[in-house]
């Protein structure tokens, strides 16, 4: 995906287009690729984030601890992944925008 973005910058000469994360329902071409993986990425995390939530819960309100240190790591990657989702197109642009 990081070669086509870059391949994609660079034939068209500019920044790569950041559709936002909305349903993309009207769109064509990479807009609507990107749209897609945007929206599927964040439906991801946010659900990794809910159910990190549960294991939290259960491994709190139960006798098993480990599941709530399993929640706890599970809900820190989501939150992660999530800003690597927010922040993967415009660094890409910073990054190739410098070497441009």
């Amino acid at each position: 995906m990081l070669l086509h973005l870059a391949v994609h910058y660079l034939a068209s000469g500019g920044p790569v287009d950041n559709p936002n994360p909305s349903s993309p329902v009207s769109g064509s071409g990479v807009d609507l690729i990107l749209g897609y993986a945007k929206w599927g990425s964040l439906i991801a995390c946010a659900v990794s984030a809910l159910v990190s939530g549960g294991m939290i819960a259960i491994g709190q309100l139960s006798n098993r601890p480990d599941h709530g240190d399993k929640g706890k790591r599970a809900l820190l990657w989501s939150l992660g992944g999530a800003a690597v989702v927010a922040l993967a197109i415009p660094t890409l642009n910073t990054i190739f925008g410098a070497a441009h």
